[in-house]
């Protein structure tokens, strides 16, 4: 596939006088182009329920959360992967991502590190990549070869793959067990995929991301119950859910929180059987760590 045959790289006319407009007009321009990004991720959808089930199946046997991105993609999946440990105490190594060039292109761009495809196999084999793992390749061209040889070599070794990619029919559609392609147009910048497509991939892993951890129990109806209380506001945070749930002063939730290592399910268990926190982690851990399996609701 080549460059000139994808969406995400062609001029969009309506852009050709950007360089004329007042910050007003391009901001205008690019507010109304962002607009389109939620409607194309709303068109992807089926595609997008159907890999977030299969991984939601294999992250529950204890598989582990994969992203694989050179550039804006891989930047994005460093991103998403890592406001999972504060958000849902996964352990980093549960989700985590992979970008082409190693850690220090999240800050310095190694934009040759995409072509390298002995580097994508090499990292794939060095995370130990196997049957219960979920891959996720983004590419928004959907041809990147780093992103490629990733998802080939997790297939191979009997990963769940997913290619999310911002332009149809891409080898890396053709890669993946599970093709996303969210078509989002030629970008206010012709071939600035940071913009637009960028957009759109923040859209899905956060859809991903979030999905499977509430599959997981990591939540409980919208609440927070697995927050990692590392910083003040999530101190508050977690006395805030504690007290939702539990209907506990604000003192008798800190004193609970406190008792039981600012664990909020651990706490909130507890509190509505009076057990120690010794007792309350072992009936969590009967229940898969699940909150609301625990208090004996339905789901």
């Amino acid at each position: 596939m080549n460059l000139s045959e994808l969406t995400t790289e062609s001029a969009d006319p309506r852009f050709a006088d950007i360089d004329k407009m007042t910050v007003a007009e391009l901001a205008a321009t690019m507010n109304g182009a962002d607009a389109a990004v939620p409607q194309a991720v709303a068109r992807a959808l089926p595609q997008i329920t159907a890999a977030i089930e299969a991984a939601s199946e294999r992250m529950g046997a204890g598989g582990r959360l994969i992203y694989v991105g050179a550039g804006t993609p891989g930047r994005i999946g460093v991103l998403d992967a890592s406001e999972c440990p504060p958000t849902f105490s996964t352990p980093p190594e549960q989700v985590f991502a992979i970008i082409a060039g190693g850690e220090g292109a999240v800050v310095h761009p190694r934009e040759g590190a995409e072509d390298d495809r002995q580097a994508a196999a090499e990292a794939i084999d060095a995370a130990g990549i196997g049957p219960l793992d979920t891959v996720v390749g983004i590419a928004s061209s959907g041809r990147t070869p780093f992103v490629l040889e990733a998802v080939r070599r997790a297939r191979e070794r009997g990963a769940l793959t997913v290619g999310l990619a911002c332009n149809p029919g891409t080898p890396l559609s053709g890669e993946a067990e599970h093709p996303i392609e969210v078509l989002v147009g030629p970008e206010v910048v012709s071939g600035s995929t940071r913009l637009k497509a960028g957009t759109a991939q923040k859209l899905v892993l956060n859809m991903f991301s979030t999905i499977v951890m509430v599959q997981l129990g990591k939540t409980y109806g919208n609440l927070m119950v697995d927050v990692k209380p590392t910083n003040g506001k999530l101190r508050e945070r977690a006395v805030r859910i504690v007290r939702t749930i539990t209907g506990a002063g604000r003192d008798e939730a800190l004193a609970l929180l406190g008792q039981n290592g600012f664990n909020v399910k651990q706490a909130v268990v507890a509190s509505r059987f009076h057990l120690t926190p010794q007792d309350a982690a072992a009936r969590l851990a009967r229940n898969g760590g699940r909150l609301r399996a625990t208090l004996g609701e339905q789901a």
